[in-house]
């Protein structure tokens, strides 16, 4: 199982916030992209990943939680290492060429010609607490370049309990719920299934 192959969370550093006088000092948590296969079976491939769109709260580099009535806040204590749609997309470029099994994998500001563009938004990467779970919800769409025709869609959801809603907890559930995800995008990406 993937999940066993990661350490859940890996903590980057204690950062301080500017302009927070007399404030705890946030820990920093970073996402986990998968590791390296065995050898190397390249398609001939090549895909543009964009950055994922969402809602505003998603588009910050807080942890979110959404309560019960669906209010969305974000969690004290704790912060990712990058604004999260671009945290997102650097691990799903990550875990692509860390399969071994595209020509190329690049950012659209690259100006590398792809075959496909990833396109992908975030539907949810936040702790329920109705349900005391951490889910993400990745909607993705690849699409033919040049043309524009969507060649295929999929939702990829991952539910991870949470055992407490800190911001420890909640960044290495989420970090397990990613990566389950990451595994369902590079086996889409690279068989169709």
């Amino acid at each position: 199982m993937i999940r066993s192959v990661f350490p859940a969370v890996t903590l980057l550093a204690a950062a301080l916030l500017g302009g927070c006088a007399g404030g705890a000092t946030p820990l920093t948590f970073d996402l986990a992209a998968l590791p390296a296969g065995g050898r190397s079976i390249a398609s001939g491939r090549a895909i543009v990943v964009s950055e994922p769109v969402g809602i505003q709260p998603f588009e910050a580099d807080r942890i979110i939680v959404r309560e019960g009535a669906g209010s969305l806040s974000f969690l004290g204590g704790g912060q990712w290492a990058d604004r999260l749609p671009r945290l997102i997309q650097t691990r799903i470029i990550q875990s692509l060429e860390n399969s071994g099994r595209l020509r190329s994998v690049s950012r659209p500001g690259d100006k590398i010609a792809a075959d496909y563009q990833l396109i992908s938004e975030i539907r949810a990467f936040d702790i329920q607490t109705a349900t005391g779970e951490a889910v993400v919800d990745l909607s993705l769409k690849l699409v033919a370049d040049g043309t524009g025709r969507v060649a295929a869609a999929r939702i990829f959801t991952a539910r991870v309990p949470v055992q407490k809603v800190d911001a420890s907890s909640g960044a290495q559930a989420l970090d397990q719920a990613l990566v389950t995800v990451l595994g369902d995008i590079v086996r889409w990406v690279n068989t169709g299934r």
